[in-house]
């Protein structure tokens, strides 16, 4: 007697222990970053396209770091919204060692030692015209010129206490000379995520808004920042940074760009990281506000997308909210 179909594989998912059991991807609190924006102002400043998100003074900042040890999370990303007169062409605010940056990483370290810190290794928060680097006459981005300026940001913020410098410029070299620098200075535990394959997306606006740049911004980053329509590119930009020193590489943004997760993850078996951007915060936020979708499956599925195809861990603005669910 022939029996239909012999293998039935909706027997594993007929109960909830089960489905458990079975689960092949494993989301915890351990699993994610926490951006965070710091700010010389008041103690919250929320930021109108980030519904939810806000600046932070310092102390609030150490309070929301405090936070997310308490959560299970295991490293904070800090942001500094930069006042306008302290920013310059040059971005000399940058390699300030009493900069706001500093003074905020000084601050957790020295209350909340047990969760890691990371730091965002760029000038757009620092320069008046809103670029990642020096520019020239013409508004072109200057490589070289720029990776210098950066690796002495990266060293103020490591003699400050970052556990991790994570460079968003996406200037060629700049991965070696920072290594080279944290070396030569005695940081050599200090590590660096690579945004290796960051591309010029349109789901970066509201991440302007809460650092103050995008007033600011002439013209646009596509001659530094890649292009959406490359995959094999990225695959050559992750390789140059992973033998210039990087620790780990991120990818950004992050759904948009599974596929070069999993191609990242599956040529090069390292650390992979995933940030899932401001617009990509504010699309789920701007659903479970019209009722389309329910806020706390949508984060959820969103991040267990990220694990699924490969990621070490996920840098989200929902970090904290993900974080309660996952403990409750």
């Amino acid at each position: 007697m022939s029996h239909y179909p012999a293998l039935r594989l909706r027997r594993t998912r007929a109960s909830a222990w089960s489905r458990r059991l079975h689960a092949e991807t494993v989301l915890t609190p351990a699993d994610l970053i926490w951006p965070l924006f710091v700010s010389e102002g008041a103690d919250e400043e929320p930021i109108a396209s980030l519904p939810g998100v806000s600046r932070w003074s310092i102390a609030n900042i150490v309070a929301r770091t405090r936070e997310a040890r308490d959560l299970g999370i295991p490293c904070i990303a800090l942001f500094p919204n930069t006042p306008a007169h302290l920013r310059s062409d040059d971005g000399a605010e940058a390699f300030n060692r009493d900069n706001l940056m500093c003074r905020a990483v000084k601050a957790i370290k020295d209350a909340v030692p047990e969760v890691g810190v990371l730091t965002d290794v760029a000038l757009d928060p620092y320069t008046s015209h809103g670029h990642d680097g020096l520019v020239d006459a013409a508004g072109y981005v200057l490589n070289d010129a720029t990776a210098d300026v950066l690796v002495r940001q990266a060293l103020v913020q490591a003699e400050a206490g970052a556990d991790i410098v994570a460079p968003s410029d996406m200037m060629d070299g700049r991965i070696g000379l920072i290594r080279e620098g944290l070396e030569g200075a005695g940081h050599g535990n200090v590590q660096i995520m690579s945004y290796a394959a960051k591309y010029a997306s349109g789901f970066y606006g509201p991440f302007r808004d809460a650092v103050g740049s995008r007033g600011l911004l002439k013209g646009d980053k596509k001659t530094y920042q890649m292009d959406p329509a490359n995959a094999e590119e990225a695959i050559r930009e992750v390789a140059l940074d992973i033998a210039e020193g990087a620790d780990s590489v991120m990818v950004k943004p992050g759904l948009p760009y599974l596929d070069i997760i999993v191609r990242v993850k599956a040529e090069f078996g390292v650390p992979v990281f995933a940030y899932q951007v401001s617009g990509e915060y504010a699309m789920i936020e701007a659903a479970a506000a019209a009722g389309a979708g329910d806020r706390d499956a949508l984060v959820l599925e969103t991040l267990m997308a990220f694990k699924r195809a490969g990621c070490s861990g996920v840098l989200t603005y929902h970090a904290a909210h993900a974080a309660r669910l996952l403990g409750a």
